[in-house]
């Protein structure tokens, strides 16, 4: 059973940055890939970000796309969402997930993840 912890949440001001963390445990990590969702308050959950087991394909919603960036580090068993020129829209708990495939599949039940961390809190002031 995979266990998934993130951590980088925060206040931050419109416009601001935040680097999201998501360590996994240990197993075959490096042969997953991996995503990050949020839901905000009173909406359903959504897909934000997927990246494939060797980091060499990324997916991002369109919401997204130019100001976050998912990337990962094997060795570390972590992944990341570094988040630029926040928004308060993008205000919500962001979760980590997992897939026992090396690639994100969309059209897949729970957008094909597996695994899902507790999630973190992230809140854009305007």
């Amino acid at each position: 059973q995979a266990q998934l912890v993130e951590s980088g949440g925060g206040l931050v001001q419109a416009g601001g940055s935040l680097r999201l963390s998501c360590a996994a445990s240990g197993h075959s990590f490096s042969t997953h890939a991996m995503g990050w969702f949020r839901q905000a308050p009173v909406k359903e959950r959504e897909f934000v970000a997927a990246i494939s087991w060797s980091g060499g394909s990324t997916y991002y919603a369109d919401s997204v796309k130019g100001r976050f960036t998912i990337f990962r580090d094997n060795a570390k068993n972590t992944v990341y969402l570094q988040m630029n020129s926040l928004k308060p829209e993008d205000a919500a708990v962001y979760y980590c997930a997992e897939s026992r495939s090396y690639y994100y599949s969309p059209g897949s039940v729970d957008y094909g993840m597996d695994y899902w961390g507790k999630g973190t809190l992230v809140t854009v002031s305007s």
